[in-house]
């Protein structure tokens, strides 16, 4: 399967050095939520980790996931560019 793209990327802050990560994809969402998520775990974090889901496994597109991403990063304040 085809990974489900992000247009445009996300980039967001990532760790406590201040470093960016930029979120190319579905997958790269799902891995960044799962393992890295540095804000809490809000109903935002709860959408965007299961609209990363969905997007990865084909069931939804990567529009609807990056919505929820940026929603949730943005509430988190990690959100550097959409």
């Amino acid at each position: 399967m085809e990974k489900q793209k992000f247009d445009p990327p996300v980039t967001v802050l990532a760790g406590p050095s201040g470093g960016q990560e930029t979120i190319s994809d579905a997958t790269a969402c799902l891995d960044f939520v799962l393992k890295r998520w540095p804000g809490k775990r809000s109903d935002k974090h709860r959408a965007a980790l299961q609209a990363c889901s969905d997007a990865d496994s084909g069931r939804r597109p990567a529009s609807f996931a990056r919505k929820a991403f940026i929603a949730a990063a943005r509430e988190a304040g990690i959100l550097v560019t959409s």
